[in-house]
């Protein structure tokens, strides 16, 4: 199997200010010595300049969280994926399940935005997961699995240039985990299936992404298909971001 380098994503989500984000990224920056772990941060569309800035040099990668499936036109709001690359963004997340939950993003949806970060160098960080209803009804493999299927069908030939988080929706902003073996069980049934779709698939880093903290990384990160998380609300503090760093670079 390929060493995959892990990858951890810091999802700022509809957080930030300008001095805060400041203090945040010197803050992480003046410890990033001892990293040797891939890194970005996800922020929101109107601090990517300052965070271009911030981040210049440094070891961070620029991410966006959510990109139009629109190349551009008469979409006031939106932000095209030429746009992202214009400010140096590297990655870019794809159907979160806020997105898919209160913007009723569609699997369909999610697999264009994919497809338009990719024609514009940005590696879309695709995420997919289950409610608690659906993982009670015996679900989560058929959900997880359509979710990717999608995604995969629009973007077959270059699959292999896409980051995927596993999130489960139980797990997002409650506190709760999935436990380690519930993680690697669910990022071993998402590799079959990029396994299947592509002869590059061990190269594909896919993430766990439900509340990861500094407490829990280290044995979520020890699964063999867990290669990295998306984490929320621990990305907002520099101590346990760099705690996570660290552990990810272990």
């Amino acid at each position: 199997m390929t060493m995959r380098s892990k990858l951890m994503v810091g999802n700022w989500k509809m957080n930030g200010s300008l001095v805060a984000n400041a203090s945040l990224v010197n803050a992480i920056l003046d410890d990033i010595a001892t990293v040797n772990c891939r890194a970005a941060v996800c922020v929101p569309a109107v601090f990517l300049a300052q965070l271009q800035a911030l981040l210049a040099g440094s070891c961070i990668g620029l991410g966006a969280q959510d990109v139009s499936a629109h190349a551009s036109g008469a979409y006031t709001g939106e932000v095209s994926a030429d746009m992202l690359r214009d400010f140096a963004v590297r990655y870019c997340i794809v159907g979160h399940s806020e997105r898919r939950q209160y913007h009723a993003e569609s699997d369909a949806l999610v697999a264009i935005k994919a497809q338009r970060a990719l024609a514009a160098g940005i590696t879309p960080i695709v995420c997919v997961g289950e409610s608690l209803a659906e993982r009670d009804a015996g679900q989560t493999e058929h959900v997880v699995k359509r979710q990717l299927a999608a995604v995969i069908h629009a973007n077959g030939h270059c699959i292999s240039e896409i980051v995927v988080a596993y999130e489960p929706l139980w797990a997002i902003g409650t506190g709760l985990t999935a436990t380690p073996e519930q993680a690697q069980q669910v990022h071993a049934v998402l590799r079959a299936q990029l396994q299947a779709a592509s002869s590059h698939a061990d190269l594909i880093s896919i993430l766990y992404g439900g509340s990861m903290n500094a407490a829990n990384a280290a044995e979520l990160l020890a699964q063999p298909d867990v290669d990295g998380g998306l984490i929320g609300g621990a990305a907002l503090k520099a101590p346990d971001f760099l705690s996570m760093l660290k552990t990810a670079s272990r």
